[in-house]
């Protein structure tokens, strides 16, 4: 045997000494059942691994509905994850409740964090320090049937919400009393309560909250009128309405929209996913309409990030950090976009002439400069809040106004319980 093919077997062979005898270092990483997203994470897994090869991460999920109790039961009890996807709403509780750990200054330094990610990122930031990272951020958009915007000789999507009753109203097919076929997925347990609080309250010139977060502002009568507007959309104009056309199905809207069921649909960019692999026409996305063909834009841009718990120690900590800086990379951003279709994180791929130019992430990149991401105290509660406040006026008869004065009485009782107790 040549002398360099022995050193390279020696090589090799020590190799394999040295990694059979280190101690291999398992972290947990928990998220929600997200189809797209589980599979990219495993991918990422997988990649990590075969760079790390001292790092074992063992991926774990659940159903959404369960999934912040799970987490809730099992952290203080000592198990559970070293890394968690966490909806950025749910940073303030968490936080509280001692959930998360927060990121080590010197692997993620905040002036490092505020340079390189877009700015809706410092929504991760309490008391002076970052608490989770995102691989990306999102916005939402209006998704439309192409095939059948042509078969009704509709040439362009709508740029006013006047214009998109019109078109609705053309696609819409109601008979003995119900609908077979919506112009509009009316979701307000979807993502129409993030419609009617960030985008039509300010459209029609109206805060949802005060500055500071500690106040709701949006019983006024701009307010009142953004709420009528969308309930108008079921009572009057007859183009859709809540739970059409799978009751009790979570994602019923996009179930909806993919079947060809369902016209128009206000979504976010993390569906592009399932819609791009199950839609049964074709389809395409536009920016928001607003009130008027000069009125202001208006959008909601959220994200899940992932964080860091207690659980991880010495270590485990060192490896978790490791695996956080790597889904946070722009080699996972890149990866991300393409599989799951959220928007990168990133300042630096943000910019990506092809991501601006591309027919269906562009808008929403083009949302992200006048987007708003609600500071959330309690997510769940202050999304049921909107909901209700919905469904009094479509499916109790309510008054707008008194629903309207009903929610904010409600949701400022949950900000008053949040600052009290800090």
């Amino acid at each position: 045997m040549k002398v360099k093919t022995l050193l390279a077997v020696l090589v090799l062979t020590l190799g394999a000494v040295v990694a059979i005898g280190a101690e291999v270092v398992t972290i947990t990483y928990w998220q929600y059942e997200f189809a797209s997203k589980v599979q990219m994470i495993d991918r990422l897994i997988a990649e990590f691994e075969a760079e790390n090869p001292g790092i074992k991460v063992r991926h774990e999920t659940f159903p959404y509905a369960v999934f912040a109790e799970k987490v809730a039961t099992s952290l203080p009890a000592g198990v559970g994850p070293h890394i968690v996807n966490l909806y950025y709403g749910w940073l303030p509780a968490w936080q509280r409740a001692g959930y998360l750990q927060a990121l080590p200054e010197d692997a993620f330094p905040t002036e490092a964090i505020e340079a390189e990610f877009a700015p809706l990122v410092q929504a991760a930031k309490m008391e002076g320090r970052y608490w989770g990272l995102p691989t990306a951020v999102r916005t939402l958009a209006l998704f439309y049937n192409v095939d059948l915007f042509e078969a009704y000789g509709i040439t362009a999507p709508p740029e006013t919400w006047d214009e998109l009753i019109r078109i609705a109203q053309a696609l819409t097919d109601y008979r003995a009393g119900r609908f077979v076929r919506a112009g509009f997925g009316m979701a307000p347990d979807g993502q129409d309560h993030h419609l009617v609080r960030e985008i039509l309250i300010r459209q029609f010139g109206g805060v949802p909250y005060a500055a500071d977060n500690r106040a709701v502002t949006y019983n006024t009568p701009e307010g009142v009128a953004a709420l009528k507007f969308y309930t108008d959309l079921h009572l009057v104009h007859r183009i859709g309405e809540p739970d059409f056309p799978f009751p009790g199905v979570a994602g019923y809207y996009r179930d909806g929209f993919m079947a060809g069921m369902i016209g128009m649909i206000v979504d976010g960019s993390f569906a592009i996913g399932a819609i791009t692999r199950g839609a049964q026409a074709r389809w395409a996305v536009a920016e928001l309409p607003r009130l008027t063909p000069d009125g202001e834009r208006h959008n909601f841009a959220s994200f899940w990030m992932h964080g860091i718990t207690p659980l991880a120690r010495g270590a485990e900590l060192d490896a978790a950090v490791k695996f956080l800086q790597f889904i946070t990379s722009e080699r996972a951003m890149e990866q991300w976009v393409a599989w799951v279709g959220e928007l990168p994180a990133r300042l630096s791929l943000m910019d990506n002439p092809e991501l601006v130019a591309d027919p269906i992430l562009g808008p929403f990149v083009a949302a992200l400069p006048y987007s708003h991401a609600t500071f959330f105290v309690d997510e769940a509660a202050q999304r049921t809040v909107m909901i209700d406040a919905v469904l009094r006026v479509i499916r109790g008869g309510m008054d707008p106004a008194e629903s309207l004065r009903r929610a904010a009485l409600e949701e400022q009782a949950i900000l008053d319980r949040f600052w009290g107790s800090r």
